[in-house]
């Protein structure tokens, strides 16, 4: 996108940016302003020289992942700082905030209310649909560690005992961790089972898997 700017120029600076502003038709808060001239009188006003001003519109950012996300946090009364990167697709948005320990919540539920908002909004209107994954403090990293650790750990007493295990009702997220975990298991198969959101992972045998499926 061609970024919008007009050069302006007054007998001042306040002058000058008024004009622009009035061409481009928005306000202060709008724009980016870059002087490039400083008025000068000149001796008995001689040589003198008007303010000369270069105005571009500030890119609109709240309708981004990023500007949706610091708007819900805005409206929470919580003062945040946003970092955004794009990984393979995947827009992934990490919350800085002494406030962090409130927005994640227990188990990570707060912090999955949000993101699952934020993809509602981001791709309420959108034809390519966009996944956005919201992070704070790398919970997600730390809660992919544990939920791969108590999946092998289920996966062996599975082994074990011949029996299969039910993992308690998980969002789609942490059920896919431990699928992927077990995914490549010779022993031992997965299959989530419920309804809705919050399903359960079953863990069991190769052989139960086939008789279950």
């Amino acid at each position: 996108m061609t970024e919008q700017f007009v050069e302006q120029e007054g007998r001042t600076t306040e002058e000058a940016l008024e004009a622009a502003l009035q061409k481009l038709g928005v306000s202060r808060d709008q724009v980016k302003v870059t002087v490039l001239n400083e008025a000068k009188k000149g001796l008995f006003g001689l040589n003198a020289k008007p303010a000369k001003v270069r105005v571009c519109l500030k890119e609109d950012t709240s309708n981004t992942p990023e500007g949706v996300l610091k708007n819900l946090l805005n409206e929470m009364g919580i003062d945040c700082d946003i970092e955004s990167r794009t990984i393979d697709g995947s827009i992934y948005l990490t919350i800085k905030s002494p406030s962090v320990g409130l927005l994640i919540g227990r188990r990570g539920r707060t912090l999955n209310a949000i993101q699952h908002i934020i993809n509602c909004i981001v791709n309420r209107s959108s034809l390519v649909k966009r996944r956005v994954i919201v992070d704070a403090e790398q919970y997600r990293e730390r809660r992919e560690e544990i939920l791969t650790n108590l999946a092998h750990k289920l996966a062996l007493k599975v082994k074990t005992t011949g029996q299969e295990v039910v993992v308690e009702p998980m969002n789609p997220q942490d059920r896919r961790i431990i699928h992927l975990a077990l995914q490549n298991d010779e022993e031992v198969t997965t299959f989530s089972r419920g309804e809705g959101s919050y399903r359960s992972v079953v863990i069991t045998t190769r052989e139960r898997g086939v008789e279950e499926n």
